[in-house]
């Protein structure tokens, strides 16, 4: 019989080098590579994001609570690699259990961290060999720096049918965004797309001066988002409002309740300044080996188990 790992092999190669590289540049950098717990209590109350049950507590959709309780704790630049998983998510680029790069900087803010996502791209690409254009189904994009920068507000005054505002009062932000903005972002120059209304946001901080609009950003190349980072909001007391309005949304829609992250809301009062970032391992991998399907790049499918 024919397995269809063999026919894979050089892109599980290609994503074991890629995972080296990452560790190799954060390590250079200063970074601490930690460990957090994959079953944790409460995950953040997310609108758009269904934890998977596990024994009583779920399986992280991200582990980005505990590692900001380790910011809290005094480690300032921190790394980790990690299986997470989503429920009911699985497509062309999802999987419900997927492999996530996420860091954090105390100190920075969104605009620090958009200039080192830059490099560690760049780094990768460096050290896999190669110049500074991947060629990615049938586009071929420069990842030469300065990337492009577009806030969100102008992305909608450019791609979209309706405004920004509209799309908020109509609920159709997402829609927007993932059907009709998206595809057409990064498509020859990476591009980091920032300035996201304050309600899609539910833990990066405000921009000062403008309450509207929060420190947030993602990352697209040839129209596939890569990552998602912010300015962290490092106020308890907002958190606690704006996850307090995120499970409001939860139940209204009928989802599963979580309960509260209180350890993480109470080690939020000594947390830095800092940002983050989670990038997405699996679709980087598709970048650099030059396939649409996320099943092309991982060594079992959830259908294979």
């Amino acid at each position: 019989m024919g397995f269809r790992q063999s026919a894979i092999q050089k892109n599980l190669r290609l994503r074991a080098e890629i995972l080296q590289a990452a560790r190799r540049f954060f390590i250079d950098g200063g970074f601490l590579e930690v460990e957090t717990p994959c079953r944790i209590p409460a995950p953040a109350p997310e609108a758009h994001i269904e934890a998977v049950p596990a024994d009583g507590w779920f399986l992280q959709t991200s582990p980005e609570l505990c590692m900001k309780r380790l910011l809290a704790a005094g480690f300032p630049r921190i790394f980790q690699i990690c299986r997470c998983a989503r429920n009911r998510e699985r497509g062309e680029r999802h999987l419900p259990e997927f492999t996530l790069l996420e860091w954090y900087a105390a100190g920075w803010t969104y605009w620090e961290m958009m200039d080192h996502c830059e490099a560690l791209v760049q780094n990768i690409r460096s050290r896999l060999g190669g110049g500074n254009r991947i060629a990615w189904q049938g586009d071929v994009v420069d990842l030469s720096p300065p990337w492009d920068r577009l806030r969100v507000k102008e992305a909608f005054e450019r791609y979209a049918p309706i405004s920004m505002a509209a799309a908020l009062d109509q609920d159709r932000f997402d829609e927007m965004i993932g059907c009709v903005i998206e595809p057409r972002l990064g498509r020859e120059k990476p591009l980091f797309l920032y300035d996201y209304p304050a309600r899609c946001a539910a833990l990066a901080r405000r921009k000062p001066g403008d309450p509207d609009t929060a420190e947030r950003f993602e990352l697209y190349i040839c129209g596939m988002e890569l990552c998602n980072a912010f300015t962290e909001l490092t106020d308890p007391g907002e958190q606690r409002q704006r996850f307090a309005a995120e499970a409001a949304q939860r139940a209204a829609a009928g989802l599963l309740p979580y309960p509260s992250p209180e350890p993480f809301l109470d080690a939020l009062a000594g947390m830095p300044p800092a940002s983050g970032n989670a990038l997405g391992i699996d679709r980087l991998v598709m970048l650099f080996a030059d396939t649409a399907r996320i099943d092309d790049v991982v060594a079992f499918t959830p259908e294979e188990l």
